[in-house]
């Protein structure tokens, strides 16, 4: 069993179709945390943890992931640890779930999930957006890409994204690779706007592109074999797809730059294909 920090305390419930909870872990630090039977799917927590792991790989402001165990006394002393489930509320499962690091306890209740136009286009870090796409188009995430907002000083005008909510990658549970140009795309244009070429996307797409299959399974060998319902078969038909899917990056890119969207507008037809 892949050992993991232990839940030592519940902070609240979250928003979100998973109905995430901000625990307080035995490390001190505090972790959204994903539960196994969550409203969207099991394998919400495997796809979190390889496809976030995928992207720190990448170099993407991801927060890291952990296993973190919470025992049934928690659970049982918890009145919030519930989830709401086709009109009832049960009990969040017991054993090992999945923990994305929050900032600090300082921040917890300092991120935003949205930004108008004029503060988000000087988020600091505005180009990770497009860097983003190659793990989204990658990974057919099949959601919109989710981001968070935060002021890295305490009195600075100006926010920083770090990139979130991976699961819906691979298809959700599905751990399928249906690809639509407008799937795994950020709402607003204007994060997109210095998109001038292919540079916008390295040095993601680089290291995406040169990842060897011995890398992607290193990521993915200590999943917890509970979050992907101990189908091991399918694990490794997973991690060969992605080794597979690498040459088509570039390719579902494209497919969101001509779609009607018309995401890069500063990006010349001259300037690549």
């Amino acid at each position: 069993m892949t050992p993991c920090i232990s839940a030592i305390q519940h902070l609240r419930r979250l928003r979100g179709g998973a109905q995430s909870h901000l625990l307080r872990a035995s490390d001190g630090a505090f972790y959204v945390t994903k539960f196994q039977n969550n409203p969207q799917h099991i394998r919400v927590l495997a796809n979190e943890m390889l496809a976030t792991r995928l992207g720190l790989a990448l170099g993407l402001p991801m927060p890291s992931v952990e296993a973190i165990e919470v025992c049934d006394w928690l659970i049982d002393h918890t009145e919030d640890l519930r989830i709401d489930l086709a009109g009832r509320r049960i009990p969040c499962r017991s054993g090992r779930q999945l923990g994305s690091r929050y900032r600090d306890s300082q921040t917890a209740g300092l991120t935003l999930d949205y930004l108008p136009d004029p503060l988000l286009e000087k988020v600091l870090n505005i180009a990770d957006f497009a860097r983003v796409l190659v793990l989204d188009k990658w990974t057919c995430n099949s959601d919109g890409r989710q981001a968070i907002f935060w002021h890295e000083k305490p009195r600075s005008e100006r926010y920083t994204a770090t990139f979130i909510d991976q699961g819906y990658c691979f298809n959700a549970g599905e751990w399928s690779f249906p690809d639509y140009p407008l799937r795994g795309v950020y709402a607003n244009n204007c994060v997109y706007q210095g998109v001038r070429g292919w540079d916008a996307f390295e040095p993601a797409l680089s290291r995406a592109e040169r990842m060897d299959a011995n890398q992607i399974w290193q990521l993915a060998a200590d999943i917890p074999e509970e979050w992907y319902e101990w189908d091991k078969d399918g694990l490794n038909q997973l991690v060969e797809t992605l080794y597979a899917r690498r040459s088509m990056i570039r390719k579902l890119i494209s497919g969101f730059r001509n779609s009607s969207r018309n995401p890069f507008p500063n990006w010349p037809e001259s300037v690549g294909s």
